[in-house]
């Protein structure tokens, strides 16, 4: 099982995590294929039917697979947004992660004491939202003040992130 759990990772959850800033903002219709994909994976990892059981599939995913599912997947973009604010990326996608503290303009507000970023305005609602500039500021701003912590490692920041979303989705499971 562990050979056939690193053979998926290899090929299909490292696609679907290296896509995250492509799939942000996506409609159902893209995230939904995506998630049949990801489930039809775990089926194989864990060589189930499909029939077998129906809600145990997500019990699967989360609490012995440990993955998210693909929206808490593309939620995953604060990673990129981290490695911009430590300047561990490229010059091009720092470009796009401005502080609120940095402006002028916004130094007052309680966002800038919040590491919050900036985000731009967009004139298409549905592909302006898309955009790397657009999309991961929205994602950034969204965590919790605590993950927000510039002085976080990577690593911790990774561990703390994925908690936050597996707290979440287990959250909306419950409901």
């Amino acid at each position: 099982m562990l050979s056939l759990r690193r053979l998926v990772h290899a090929f299909i959850t490292s696609r679907i995590d290296g896509s995250n800033t492509v799939l942000a903002g996506s409609p159902r219709t893209i995230t939904g294929r995506l998630q049949r994909l990801l489930n039809a994976a775990a089926r194989v990892v864990s060589n189930t039917g499909k029939f077998d059981f129906d809600r145990g599939l997500t019990h699967l995913l989360h609490s012995e697979l440990h993955w998210l599912d693909v929206p808490q997947r593309i939620l995953q973009l604060g990673v990129t947004v981290h490695r911009c604010l430590q300047g561990k990326t490229p010059q091009y996608p720092v470009n796009c992660c401005h502080p609120t503290s940095d402006v002028a303009s916004r130094q007052r507000l309680r966002s800038s004491d919040r590491y919050h970023l900036v985000v731009p305005r967009h004139r298409r609602s549905t592909l302006g939202r898309r955009a790397f500039s657009v999309a991961d500021p929205m994602a950034w701003n969204a965590l919790p003040d605590d993950l927000r912590d510039p002085s976080l490692s990577a690593d911790n920041f990774r561990k703390k992130l994925k908690t936050h979303l597996f707290r979440n989705a287990l959250g909306h499971l419950a409901h």
